[in-house]
């Protein structure tokens, strides 16, 4: 017996308590609007996918090689179209998550226009689009399984039983278009209390993971952009607490929280960490500082100076009142960053690099491990980064490492056309495809994401058709280069207005009103152009 069987009967049941009030309710309609609408709230979907994480991160720790992946989206209907291209073309969405990307949501999705990535969004809009992104997923379960029903009625009145039995299986082990959201949260807007408030949103609107990264609050920046500011250990696991007492508080027991450092790239600390004993947690935040030892007459009005074994060390300060770090200290602080938010409560890490580049990940990783050997890392593939020009320049310096003559080609301009065609090239490319497989297997990526894809892809696709459309080709770019491969290619939208549930619609309308429904689908409906 299967869920929908199951309902089916429950229903018929109920409708012989209830009487002839009752005659015109379809128990396989119901049992059809119930399998529509699997997941009535939120906090199901964030228990349900929070179980799919923590299985597929068990089954990774087995095997470097069952990593996952996303595509970072902005818009509910991008998610969507995403996992439907998923189950068509890979027929599962086993290991493909959705990322929730807070650059996108601040430069497409906040009510004051295009923002830079700081943080200066409404923090509103990050669950609302969490809830956005399912309810478009959860829509797309509905009108999957809904063709899958006119198909099941279509067999059945053709009196083809094998056909029955075979739609009948697909309705059965139906696999859902909701998958695991990973959702940024910034670096938390604003103190504890305030993250913890928004987790719960989040949480609510049905995320399972949720990201936090160390940087200030009110000075945050873009993770590839320069003037990052780091905040002391015990500030960043303050937080972390606050977000796994929103999962424990909403009964999310298992929910994922991703701690993400800054620290490579950061160069900046807005405070001097608190420390009591040498050694201590503090103390090694602050033996990153960029220090002179002074003396007391030295000491200048309003200076801040640190104790160190019997030294007086003034950190040098700037005009903005932050404190700089050392040079060439950012990988010693990322490693700590990981071990100590691991330690502290973080299931996952995200280590933000300036390079795509699997040894430098992996020599962070591999120190991490020898203290805590199951850590896994979200890893951001992000667009921020030249890939082509990165890994031809990783290619040119193989070769030259293995003697081979590089004198063809220019290091600093490997960018250029004229070397797509050479084997260096081919190489690169060979290297950027692996890229995921191979820091999977020697760097501890549990999770390959692109942050900003589908804002780039959106850009690129307009460009493509306001070129030809507005010019010479004027409708036949449309034609040729989106709905004729729209149809060539099984796109699901060529047919919009059952891409909008118009179909959904008018099964609803028969169900309630029988032979007398309005229907939108009839013989005059264009969309039949394209059966």
């Amino acid at each position: 017996m299967t869920a929908y069987q199951d309902d089916i009967d429950a229903i018929r049941a109920l409708k012989e308590e209830a009487g002839s009030s009752w005659d015109a309710i379809n128990p396989e309609s119901v049992g059809r609007m119930r399998a529509q609408n699997r997941f009535k709230t939120g906090l199901e979907i964030a228990q349900y996918t929070a179980d799919i994480m923590r299985h597929d991160m068990g089954e990774y720790d087995a095997d470097s090689s069952a990593y996952t992946q996303s595509l970072g989206v902005w818009h509910g209907f991008i998610g969507q179209q995403k996992l439907i291209s998923i189950k068509k073309h890979l027929k599962t969405t086993n290991k493909r998550y959705l990322y929730l990307s807070g650059w996108m949501v601040a430069a497409l999705r906040s009510g004051f226009g295009p923002l830079p990535d700081q943080s200066m969004h409404e923090k509103t809009s990050v669950p609302a689009l969490i809830e956005e992104l399912y309810t478009f997923l959860r829509q797309a379960d509905a009108r999957e399984l809904d063709l899958l029903f006119t198909q099941l009625d279509d067999a059945r009145a053709a009196g083809d039983d094998t056909a029955v039995e075979f739609i009948q299986s697909q309705i059965d082990s139906f696999e859902t278009h909701v998958v695991p959201i990973i959702a940024d949260i910034d670096a938390g807007f604003g103190n504890p209390e305030a993250t913890y408030l928004l987790a719960k949103k989040m949480i609510e609107a049905g995320a399972c993971a949720i990201q936090i990264e160390n940087q200030v609050s009110d000075e945050k920046q873009c993770g590839h952009q320069d003037g990052k500011v780091t905040v002391p250990h015990e500030d960043f696991i303050a937080k972390l607490n606050a977000v796994r007492y929103a999962f424990l508080e909403l009964g999310i027991d298992n929910g994922v929280i991703v701690s993400r450092t800054d620290s490579l790239g950061a160069g900046l600390t807005q405070k001097i960490a608190v420390t009591s004993t040498p050694g201590d947690l503090g103390d090694q935040y602050n033996s990153f500082l960029d220090v002179e030892e002074i003396s007391e007459d030295d000491l200048g009005n309003g200076d801040v100076v640190i104790k160190r074994d019997g030294k007086l060390l003034r950190p040098k300060r700037l005009a903005s009142n932050l404190y700089r770090f050392r040079a060439g200290t950012g990988e010693e602080r990322c490693v700590l960053d990981s071990i100590t938010s691991l330690q502290n409560g973080a299931d996952l890490l995200w280590i933000e690099t300036e390079k795509p580049h699997v040894e430098q990940i992996a020599g962070m990783m591999d120190r991490v491990r020898e203290v805590i050997p199951n850590a896994k890392l979200v890893y951001n593939n992000s667009p921020s980064f030249n890939w082509t020009l990165n890994f031809r320049q990783q290619a040119y310096d193989r070769f030259a490492e293995q003697g081979r003559d590089v004198s063809a080609y220019d290091r600093s301009a490997l960018m250029s056309v004229e070397y797509d065609d050479t084997e260096l090239a081919q190489v690169a490319d060979e290297m950027i495809r692996t890229f995921q497989r191979d820091g999977s297997a020697r760097a501890g990526i549990f999770h390959h994401l692109i942050t900003l894809p589908t804002y780039h892809t959106a850009a690129l696709s307009t460009d493509d058709l306001a070129k030809g459309y507005f010019a010479e080709e004027g409708m036949l770019a449309y034609v040729k280069g989106v709905q004729r491969r729209e149809i060539r290619e099984g796109i699901a939208t060529v047919k919009h207005q059952n891409m909008a549930g118009s179909d959904i619609g008018d099964n609803h309308k028969e169900y309630f009103a029988g032979d007398a429904a309005l229907k939108a689908g009839g013989k005059d409906n264009t969309m039949n152009q394209f059966n």
